[in-house]
């Protein structure tokens, strides 16, 4: 069988016409296509990577964040609760000041209420005191109280005349006030005394009705006191040693008294 060169050579021509028709119009754009997919898929990786970190570094930002807002809630809340603890101790504080200022007070006004009182009984124990006194005087010495007492004034007196005396320096006056008016002639007796004791003095009376009754003698700047105040100091002491003596002796009754209930409860029994 002989080979025929020439077909066999135009087999060979079609054939590299076919193969270079191939990879001119289908080979290159399936390869061109290919390559720019690959490069596509490339860039969309890039892309994701890109995306991944920069979501990453946000994710790690908004816990960093979060972080720092809950420590500032943390310490806003400590604030707070330490703000409010102060405030609490502060109001109890202010409540206990008050509670005790209130206390205080309530004793105070106690102890003015019992003051108080205790002074109208003595005013009341002194007028009664006074006017016993008076009615006891005119009774028993057929003598008015006030004729009594000018008649022990110049005693009361007579010790203290250099001090009334300095007391009235250039002084041409002096004042008598009484609780009462008193009568002219008792006026005029204790004149005469003060005259005694304090010359060229004029001597003025005056009546004051808050004033315990008794005199009160006004010289320059000294004031000599002789009232019912003075005797219901002694009074008082008397009153409280008289008290608490009897006191001390009921207690000591007591004492005795369930002394001698003792033998007699053993006897029962």
């Amino acid at each position: 069988m002989s080979i025929d060169w020439i077909t066999v050579a135009a087999q060979l021509v079609n054939f590299l016409l076919l193969i270079y028709l191939l990879k001119r119009f289908l080979y290159r754009p399936i390869l061109d296509g290919i390559d720019a997919r690959e490069a596509e898929i490339a860039k969309r990786m890039a892309d994701a990577t890109q995306a991944r970190i920069i979501a990453e570094a946000a994710e790690n930002n908004y816990k960093k964040l979060q972080a720092k807002h809950l420590a500032e809630q943390d310490t806003l809340l400590e604030q707070a609760l330490e703000k409010t603890e102060a405030q609490r101790a502060q109001l109890l504080a202010e409540t206990r000041a008050q509670l005790v200022q209130e206390q205080k007070d309530w004793q105070t006004y106690l102890e003015q209420e019992r003051l108080d009182f205790i002074k109208r009984l003595q005013n009341a124990g002194a007028a009664t005191l006074f006017a016993l006194t008076r009615k006891a005087v005119h009774d028993l010495a057929d003598e008015p109280l006030e004729h009594t007492i000018i008649r022990h004034v110049g005693k009361k007196l007579a010790p203290l005349e250099h001090t009334l005396v300095a007391a009235a320096g250039e002084h041409t006056s002096a004042t008598v006030s009484t609780h009462h008016a008193l009568p002219e002639s008792v006026q005029a007796q204790l004149t005469q005394e003060l005259n005694t004791l304090i010359p060229n003095v004029a001597l003025s009376f005056t009546v004051h009705a808050e004033q315990a009754p008794g005199l009160v003698v006004q010289v320059g700047g000294v004031r000599v006191e002789w009232t019912i105040d003075s005797y219901m100091e002694e009074f008082e002491a008397l009153l409280a040693e008289n008290t608490s003596a009897v006191q001390l002796g009921h207690q000591g009754v007591s004492g005795q008294s369930h002394a001698r209930k003792q033998p007699g409860s053993e006897h029962e029994h």
